[in-house]
Formats: C-alpha cells, structure tokens, sequence
C-alpha cells in the first residue's frame, strides 16, 4: 500500500506542472484561439533563466520564481504585439506555424550561449530534506511543488469566477461581439492575457529546475504530452486542463511502474488514453461541443 501510495504522490507532483502548463495554454487558447506551440520553450526559458540567475549573478530560487514569470510573461507580450495578433485574422495554423518557428529560434539561442549539456540546479536549502507523510518519507521539495501547483491553479480559477477582470476575460473568450457591443475594449486584453499564460509556463519551468535536468530541450518533449492533456481535458476550458494535468500525471507514472513488461504500452498509454476520450467525446471530457450554425 506504501508503494502504491507512493507513486501516487509521484503522479501528482508530476501532474502539477503538466496542469500549469495545460493552464497557460488553455488561458491562451480560450482568448486568441492560438496553439501555442512555443510554451515548452518558455518552459525551458523558466528553468534556463533560474539557472543562469543562480550561476551568474547569485539569485536565489525564491526570487527566481518571480523574476521569471514576470519577465517571460513581459516577453510573450512583446511577441504577441509584434508577431501574433499579426495572424489572428488569418487560418489558426499560421500562428501555429509562427509559434513553432519561435520554438525553434529561442532552442537554438539557448544551445547557441550554453551548448546542449545538462546542468544541475540546487534544490533551496528551507526545502531539502524530506517530510515524514505517515507511510512513506518524501522530498520536502516535491511537497511543495505539488502545493504550491495546487495554490496557482485555485488561485487563478478564483480570478477568473470571482472578480471583474476575470468576467471581462470569459466573456471576451466565449462572446466577444456581444462583449464590444457593451463598450468593452476586447483587443486590449488579448496581450496581457497572452503574457498571463507564458508567465505560468515559465512558472512551471522554475519549479521544475532543481528536479529536472536542465538544458535547452527540457520542453521539447513535454510539450507534446501538455497538448495531449488539453485535448483531454477540452480546449479553452480551465477546470478541464487542470484536472486532466494531475489525471495524466496520475496514468503516466501508474503506467511505467506497473506496465514495466509492456513498455511500448506504458509509453503509449496517455495517447491511448488522449484517443479513448476524443472518440467518446470529441470536445474533451470538459469541453464545449460545438454546434452548427
């Protein structure tokens, strides 16, 4: 039961930065309809960004995790104002073209300055050690991520539900005539909202740095595996990518520990999953189904 418990610890730890990062496309997805490709590379600027504060100029992780978000989600404004909104009027998959190329760009800068090497990030000395959970020991560390994670996405649900900056940003996404027809500026919070969502992934990407190995494909892969999580849990919706995040972290980490004799399965199974629910539900499990004119 212990291991068990275990693992289920693991999955949602793991599950926390895929519904952060599920959290950040769906925000950008319900405002501008854009897929952004690039949120793994921000993700990557996250984790890259705490490090070379560390290494390069002696900033701790705590002002790290404030530093960055601010500073990505200032960047992703700027491209958004000079590159995106651009494409807005055009198919959906030129800006997702777009935000491939910068995908690529931003890797390619970074492997440029600090080659492809993994390097370590020190875990905060207040969050060594481990916490005594009854049955098991674990990483004080990994508590706290999976708290903090947990604080982020309530938090933003609450914006969202319960103050006027969140009823403007709802209603901009779901009707945005009928929004400019009661005299509100829907343009003027694409950018701030575009920003809000790159700020999460390079969150998520400070958290991850003392666990994760840090290099300039961190995010390539996961970035795939978020999409996946927000088809899941249904495009644009913010309780549905939430949800489906800790849910795939739960599958992913139950799959490689007891399917270890089916690897291909194991690797496969959150994309089997991601079909079962699209062939059940088209519009994800919390998605809306669109409906003919």
């Amino acid at each position: 039961m212990s291991g068990f418990l275990q693992h289920t610890f693991n999955g949602l730890v793991s599950g926390a930065f895929y519904a952060l990062l599920a959290l950040g496309l769906a925000v950008i997805f319900g405002m501008l309809r854009v897929v952004n490709f690039a949120h793994g590379a921000f993700y990557m600027l996250g984790a890259m960004g705490a490090y070379v504060l560390l290494t390069e100029a002696g900033v701790p992780f705590w002002a790290a995790l404030v530093i960055m978000p601010v500073g990505l989600g200032l960047l992703g404004m700027g491209l958004e104002r000079a590159f995106i909104h651009r494409l807005t009027r055009l198919d959906p998959l030129y800006n997702f073209l777009l935000t491939f190329g910068l995908t690529l760009i931003l890797q390619d800068l970074v492997k440029s300055r600090y080659g492809v090497q993994s390097s370590p990030y020190a875990t905060p000395a207040e969050l060594s050690g481990s916490v005594d959970l009854g049955l098991f020991d674990f990483p004080t560390y990994r508590v706290f991520v999976l708290g903090f994670a947990v604080a982020v996405c309530v938090g933003v649900w609450w914006l969202l539900s319960h103050t006027r900056i969140g009823v403007v940003v709802r209603a901009a996404t779901e009707r945005p005539e009928l929004t400019r027809a009661f005299g509100i500026d829907v343009g003027r919070w694409v950018t701030p909202v575009f920003g809000f969502g790159i700020a999460l992934a390079g969150l998520a990407g400070v958290l991850a740095a003392p666990m994760r190995a840090v290099n300039p494909l961190m995010g390539a892969d996961l970035i795939i595996l978020v999409f996946a999580v927000v088809v899941i849990g249904g495009l644009g919706s913010i309780f549905g990518s939430v949800a489906a995040g800790f849910a795939i972290g739960l599958v992913q980490t139950w799959g490689v520990v007891y399917l270890s004799d089916w690897p291909i399965v194991a690797q496969t199974l959150v994309f089997i999953v991601m079909a079962a629910v699209l062939l059940w539900r088209p519009a994800g499990l919390f998605g809306r189904e669109e409906t003919a004119a």
